[in-house]
């Protein structure tokens, strides 16, 4: 835990999180996030999918599995209502991207995995724009950030619910 973090006497996701919050202010990016945050998740969680298992023991999805095995570590590290969180998220990703490659294939699931990807981050983009927020996305400052955002939009989801992470 950084020395920052200890005097404001909180968890490190709450620095995160005001951070992000801070480059996030404006209504409509925040409504933009809401919706292409999860889009691109699950765009990456079916980017890797596709990428080819070797022999014969594992099924398509482990370089996904894995990958979302450890997100999941870090958000249960950081907040253990976030980790449960998230792993509905991810268990919910984890079975549509199954049923999307069992239906579309690898070439087909590639396609709407890249397309989704590439239309997402143009939402992104046009939300930090001079239009709504004028400020550069958070990852910029640390990469990081990419693993916060879905958090974020999971975390105002819990206090639309009245509940705390």
């Amino acid at each position: 835990m950084s020395t920052e973090t200890q005097q404001a006497g909180g968890r490190p996701i709450d620095h995160w999180f005001a951070h992000y919050s801070g480059d996030h202010v404006n209504p409509v990016n925040q409504r933009i996030h809401v919706v292409a945050v999860p889009l691109i998740l699950w765009s990456v969680v079916g980017l890797l999918w596709c990428i080819p298992v070797p022999g014969t023991t594992f099924r398509p999805g482990l370089w996904a599995a894995l990958a979302m095995f450890l997100a999941w570590v870090f958000y249960n590290r950081a907040s253990r209502r976030l980790g449960y969180g998230m792993l509905a998220v991810f268990v919910a990703m984890g079975w549509l991207t199954r049923w999307l490659h069992d239906t579309l294939g690898t070439p087909g699931l590639l396609r709407l995995a890249v397309g989704v990807f590439v239309l997402a981050w143009i939402a992104q983009f046009i939300g930090h724009s001079k239009l709504f927020e004028g400020k550069k996305p958070s990852f910029f400052t640390d990469l990081k950030y990419l693993l916060i955002g879905p958090a974020w939009v999971l975390a105002k989801g819990y206090r639309r619910l009245g509940w705390g992470w």
